[in-house]
């Protein structure tokens, strides 16, 4: 059974995390991209693709420790301090994942749509053009650099999480592979 367990936590791991750090990854880049060309459809459909992976292949990690808890369990080291500190910072993965990368993804997703992405395009298929302010008669797209430049610190701060996230599953990946004072492993 233990086999059977470890199979299933591996191969989880591999279909669950995997992309959730790839396209967490992606997502930074490409929210510049979207920010910096209020007209690229592409971007914006791309970014919500994104983050759609990463919402729902978050949900489908949570297998991930579960199985991974089965496989401890059947191999006796439940208490051993390498599987104590990888649950710990899967723990933290999570809680990253869920409180810092996903929020902000939303938050750039709903930027970039307020600034013309595909949820203002019209029956024609073009974005609409920038509003006229009556008081000043000037374009509201003068703004759009300082808009832009927000969004860009937004971005970098995101990359930092999504970094920070990453290198979490590497380390747990690493305990799990040299599992340090096991009595099983290396």
């Amino acid at each position: 059974m233990t086999k059977f367990f470890l199979a299933l936590h591996v191969l989880v791991a591999i279909v669950a995390v995997g992309p959730v750090t790839v396209a967490a990854s992606m997502f930074p880049p490409g929210a510049r991209r979207a920010l910096a060309d209020r007209g690229d459809l592409r971007a914006a459909e791309t970014l919500r693709l994104l983050h759609r992976i990463c919402r729902v292949y978050a949900a489908v990690g949570i297998a991930v420790p579960v199985l991974g808890m089965a496989t401890a369990l059947s191999m006796g080291v439940l208490n051993d301090t390498w599987l104590l500190v990888s649950m710990v910072l899967t723990g933290i993965a999570a809680g990253v994942l869920l409180a810092l990368v996903l929020p902000r993804q939303e938050e750039l997703i709903e930027a970039v749509e307020a600034n013309g992405g595909a949820a203002d395009i019209g029956a024609a298929g073009a974005a609409p053009a920038a509003p006229v302010s009556a008081a000043a008669g000037t374009s509201a797209a003068a703004g759009t650099s300082t808009e832009v430049a927000a969004g860009t610190r937004v971005t970098v701060r995101l990359a930092m999480f999504t970094g920070i996230f990453n290198l979490l599953w590497a380390t747990v990946t690493i305990l799990m592979i040299v599992r340090p004072g096991s009595t099983t492993g290396a």
